[in-house]
């Protein structure tokens, strides 16, 4: 028998004020005894369970928070002008200011973040009552993923606003974000880069696993607008490799070096250790035309890209200008003020759109879900 581990609450909870966003075991396996101390427990077992876990709540939640920038033109974006009567630049300012999704920080309540808080720890309760190694791997993947992205918008939102989550200092401990070990599963305390980097590089072959894991700032892979589950693992890691590797903030060419982002460093001991033969071969398969050609015209590679600036829309600043303010929407409720610093990334986004769809190129995407091509009704395993 299928079990299935369901999230109960609506999305509401993550929206309105006063209600927490939270999970409870159904139907689930019983809770284990007391978990070995070390990561060896994660490894991922050959006997396993068909028990599913169910993120509705955090699929309705994220395509409510996250904006799509649209895929990367390959063109640095121009300085802003500043504000009337100030030199003050207020937003975003960087070259790749528009490339990756973005979470919108700048309108979370209070209630918002808890909520996300409280969630997080509910995964953690989940995987107390279901030991996830035994589950098959595209739900352990999706399970670690989820995680790993809810932590990360947790603590960031926890002290929003700030403009580098990389320069975070979590906690008693004075760790940075990534490193700070603020999850605990089955008693063990980690971070976001040990979920990474002793669970899940070492227990996956593929490596298109890296362009699930959001970090923060605009120069890790985007956020997707929807939860990893066990059906879609293939298509959203896919879509996200295929973003990244085309976009400025993944790959540049300088002479003959093909310069790539720091996170492949990360991943190197792990999938790369051939380093420039492996890497290239993993381009060659999410490569478009311009990062072909760099390919073909670079002899190195180096790991040396990438944008600490927040992945918000106003690089964590209050801007004190609203140019914006939407209708009344009656009932006693107040308008929502749009800074201007929001206003003007979201024109030169729609700026970047109207440019993609001169040139001819494809903004939709088709997708299907639950095509059982073979027979046996399972998705496609992520190796």
């Amino acid at each position: 028998m299928t079990k299935t581990i369901f999230t109960t609450v609506s999305l509401a909870a993550l929206m309105c004020a006063g209600t927490s966003l939270s999970a409870q075991a159904t139907d689930s396996a019983p809770a284990t005894a007391q978990a070995p101390a070390g990561f060896e427990q994660f490894q991922p077992k050959q006997n396993r369970v068909r028990t599913k876990i169910d993120y509705t709540i955090w699929d309705e939640a994220l395509s409510a928070l996250v904006v799509r920038m649209g895929k990367s033109i390959r063109e640095g974006a121009p300085r802003p002008t500043a504000n009337v009567g100030t030199r003050r630049i207020y937003g975003h300012d960087s070259r790749l200011r528009l490339e990756g999704n973005r979470v919108g920080f700048s309108f979370f309540s209070d209630e918002i973040t808890q909520s996300i808080v409280d969630y997080r720890k509910d995964l953690e309760d989940t995987a107390n009552a279901v030991d996830i190694s035994t589950l098959s791997k595209n739900e352990q993947l999706a399970f670690w993923m989820n995680l790993h992205n809810v932590a990360i918008i947790e603590q960031i939102a926890v002290e929003y606003p700030l403009s580098q989550p990389s320069k975070m200092k979590i906690g008693d401990t004075g760790l940075p974000l990534d490193e700070a070990p603020f999850i605990t599963v089955r008693g063990v305390k980690m971070s976001p880069k040990d979920i990474r980097t002793k669970i899940v590089y070492p227990n996956w072959k593929d490596p298109k696993v890296i362009y699930g894991f959001f970090r923060g700032d605009i120069g890790g892979p985007s956020i997707q607008r929807e939860a990893y589950s066990a059906t879609n693992l293939n298509q959203l890691l896919d879509r996200s490799a295929k973003e990244f590797i085309n976009s400025l903030r993944g790959t540049e060419k300088s002479g003959k070096t093909m310069k790539v982002s720091d996170i492949f460093a990360e991943a190197q001991p792990f999938f790369f250790r051939n380093w420039a033969v492996d890497l290239r071969n993993h381009y060659s398969k999410y490569a478009e035309e311009d990062v072909q050609e760099i390919l073909a015209k670079t002899t190195d590679v180096e790991a040396a890209l990438y944008e600490t600036d927040i992945a918000d829309l106003s690089n964590g600043e209050r801007d004190p200008e609203y140019a914006y303010k939407s209708p009344d929407p009656g009932q006693g409720k107040r308008a929502i003020g749009i800074p201007a610093a929001i206003q003007r990334l979201m024109v030169e986004r729609q700026q970047k759109i109207d440019k993609i769809i001169k040139r001819g190129d494809r903004q939709g995407t088709v997708t299907f879900v639950d095509i059982d091509l073979d027979g046996d009704g399972e998705p496609v395993e992520v190796e």
